[in-house]
C-alpha cells in the first residue's frame, strides 16, 4: 500500500527501534544519513530551505550539517506556541507510532530513552507539559561498529589565534555561530564532543549520568573562551536555532529543550556577520527578532 497517497499520511507511518536497528514502516533506515535519500522512505519533501527540510504532511523534519548528510529526525507531535498562533495554524501534526523494542512508547510522555545506538528525547517549551518535538537521533559513542579516534592531549586544549577572532556581547549568539561553522559547515575545528572531551579532560572525573542534567561547568567555560577566526564571518548567511542542534545537546546531555541558558538577549553581535541574512530562532528574547529585522535580517520564530 501506498501510504503516502492516504489523507492522513503520517498516522499510516511506523517508526520502530529493535535494539541497534531503526525501521520506517519495516523498511530498514540507517543514521546518519544523505538527506536526499530520505525521500525514499517519508516521499519528496514539502518544504526545503537553509539548514532545514520539512514533510509537512508528516510532521516531521530534519537539519542536515553542511556535508548534506543528517544524524536524526524530528517528529512535531504538538503544538509549539512559539511556531503557531493555534494547534490548528500548526497542523498536521506526527500521528504515527513509535516502538521500542516492541513496545509502543506514548508520545504525550515518556523518558528520554539514551545511551545506546538510536535515542529519543523529546523537547517542551516553557510553560508546556507535553512534548512539542521528538528526535530521534544516531549516537555514535554506542554504535558498536564506530571506531573511536585516539585523542590527544592537544585535541581540546584552546590555543591563541595568530589571527583576528570575533568578540562576542552575547554567548547564545555565540552558540548558533558555533552551530554553523563546527557543525553544518565543519569549518571550525576540532568538533566538539561531549563523550571524548570528558575522556580528555584530567582535572576531575565527569560522570555525564548524574551531571548531564545541567550545564557542565567545564564545558559551557570551553565554548565561552573558544575563539573563533574572523575569517569565518563571511561564511554566515543564516543562523538556525532548534533544541536539537548539535551544540545544545553538548552542552545539555538530557535537556528538554525548554531551558534558557543559552537566549540571545541582543543581536549586536549580528553587525560583525555581513552576509548574515535570516535567523530562525527559539532560544531568543522577544525584543531580538524586533531588532534583527531592522537590521535587514529576516528573522523569526522557529
Amino acid at each position: 500500500m501506498n501510504f503516502f497517497n492516504q489523507k492522513n499520511k503520517s498516522s499510516n507511518l511506523t517508526i520502530t527501534i529493535d535494539n541497534d536497528e531503526l525501521f520506517i514502516n519495516e523498511k530498514i533506515i540507517e543514521l546518519p544519513i544523505n538527506s536526499n535519500n530520505l525521500t525514499e522512505y517519508l516521499g519528496k519533501p514539502s518544504e526545503t530551505g537553509g539548514n532545514e527540510i520539512r514533510w509537512k504532511d508528516l510532521g516531521i523534519s530534519t537539519n542536515p550539517h553542511g556535508n548534506g548528510r543528517t544524524n536524526h529526525l524530528s517528529l512535531h507531535s504538538d503544538y509549539n506556541p512559539m511556531e503557531a498562533k493555534s494547534k490548528a495554524e500548526q497542523k498536521p501534526f506526527f500521528k504515527g507510532k513509535i516502538i521500542v523494542d516492541g513496545v509502543e512508547i506514548n508520545k504525550k510522555h515518556f523518558d528520554n530513552i539514551t545511551m545506546r545506538k538510536y535515542e529519543i528525547k523529546h523537547f517542551t517549551y516553557t510553560g508546556e507539559k507535553k512534548p512539542c518535538l521528538i528526535s530521534i537521533s544516531y549516537n555514535e559513542i554506542f554504535d558498536k561498529g564506530f571506531v573511536k579516534p585516539q585523542l590527544t592531549k592537544e585535541k581540546y586544549t584552546i590555543k591563541r589565534l595568530d589571527e583576528e577572532h570575533i568578540k562576542f556581547k552575547d554567548f547564545g549568539f555565540k552558540l548558533s555561530i558555533i552551530q554553523e561553522l563546527m557543525y553544518n559547515k565543519e569549518l571550525l575545528k576540532p568538533k566538539f564532543d561531549l563523550y571524548e572531551f570528558v575522556e580528555w579532560y584530567d582535572k576531575r572525573k565527569i560522570d555525564i549520568e548524574k551531571e548531564g542534567y545541567k550545564l557542565i561547568s567545564e564545558v559551557n567555560q570551553y565554548f565561552k573562551d573558544l575563539p573563533i577566526p574572523k575569517k569565518y564571518a563571511s561564511e554566515i548567511t543564516e543562523i538556525y536555532q532548534d533544541g536539537g542542534n548539535d551544540i545544545y545537546l553538548q552542552l545539555l546531555r538530557f535537556g528538554e529543550g525548554w531551558e534558557d541558558y543559552w537566549d540571545i538577549v541582543t543581536a549586536e553581535d549580528s553587525k560583525q556577520f555581513p552576509n548574515l541574512k535570516k535567523a530562525i530562532l527559539c532560544y531568543a528574547k522577544d525584543n531580538v527578532v524586533d531588532e534583527m529585522n531592522n537590521m535587514g535580517i529576516n528573522a523569526e520564530w522557529i
